[in-house]
């Protein structure tokens, strides 16, 4: 790890600041746990991931729910955790700045066609970007960057 990581101003700020995401991610967390107790469960730096049936990965608070399909699996998890930074600085307008505007960005089917096309790589996004480079600057491991 580049830095060190300070894991009770993480804590702190993600069960305080960043209260709602956690417990709308604690809550999606245990429903997976309860439809498969066999899925693949981890931590990373102070998060709990678990993976789940789908294309997209996404982070709410401190759980990363990663996808179980994608091969880039280490660099994604790196990513998600750079949005795990910023529910710790955004706190409540986490969902709002970063976790709609990322959900439109993933979803809506002319951001998908464009990114297929080669107009737009996902990493351009400004949600995208900066979860990227703060999962950078924290760990030093390499993210996604398509």
């Amino acid at each position: 790890m580049k830095n060190s990581f300070n894991y009770p101003l993480f804590y702190f700020l993600q069960f305080t600041w960043g209260i709602i995401q956690n417990i709308i991610g604690f809550f999606l967390y245990i429903a997976l746990l309860i439809s498969n107790p066999k899925r693949f469960r981890g931590k990373f730096l102070g998060t709990r991931v678990i993976t789940w049936n789908r294309l997209d990965s996404a982070s709410i608070g401190i759980f990363i729910f990663l996808s179980n399909r994608d091969r880039n699996f280490k660099r994604v998890l790196v990513h998600e955790f750079g949005h795990c930074i910023q529910s710790c600085i955004l706190g409540p307008f986490y969902l709002l700045f970063i976790g709609i505007p990322s959900l439109i960005w993933c979803h809506y089917p002319s951001f998908k066609l464009n990114r297929a096309r080669g107009k737009y790589r996902y990493s351009s996004f400004y949600t995208e970007r900066w979860a990227n480079s703060l999962a950078q600057e924290i760990t030093g491991l390499p993210t996604i960057n398509h």
